[in-house]
């Protein structure tokens, strides 16, 4: 009998759900999540060309820019506007990670500096950093043994 339930329920919920126009959001996330990539090669051109930089000094520099232009802009409820848009084409470049810090803490800093916006700020990033390095970690060891075993 529960199965009979579980297919009525599905075909409720297809009948009732609005469709998603997908190849628009694929389309948007595309553009946008490129547009977010183009803003930081010019970044990196503009550190290579004007500033002098090396290569690996620029990348560096990139990224610092970028994490605090995603995060400046979740500040000024900009970055959440253009995700209503963009979707996935904003959650995947490094400004989706500064977006996904800062959005907590700006969510619960009415509960206080230390309990709201620091205890809240890696909710979302928190598992992510986490088990991103305890994962290069084991790896890296993984990685070190397989050389000391092997001589290379």
């Amino acid at each position: 009998m529960p199965d009979n339930k579980n297919k009525d329920y599905l075909n409720y919920i297809d009948k009732t759900a609005p469709k998603s126009p997908m190849l628009k959001n694929i389309a948007l996330a595309f553009v946008i999540g490129g547009l977010i990539c183009v803003i930081g090669q010019l970044i990196g051109d503009f550190y290579k060309k004007v500033c002098d930089l090396d290569a690996e000094s620029a990348k560096t520099a990139v990224s610092v820019t970028m994490v605090f232009l995603g995060a400046l802009l979740t500040g000024l409820d900009i970055y959440p506007k253009i995700a209503k848009y963009a979707g996935a084409g904003t959650i995947v470049p490094i400004t989706g990670f500064a977006n996904s810090i800062t959005s907590p803490a700006m969510e619960f800093k009415r509960e206080g500096l230390v309990l709201g916006m620091s205890a809240k700020m890696f909710v979302v990033a928190g598992p992510v950093l986490v088990y991103g390095i305890t994962s290069s970690v084991v790896v890296g060891i993984i990685y070190f043994l397989y050389k000391v075993m092997i001589g290379g």
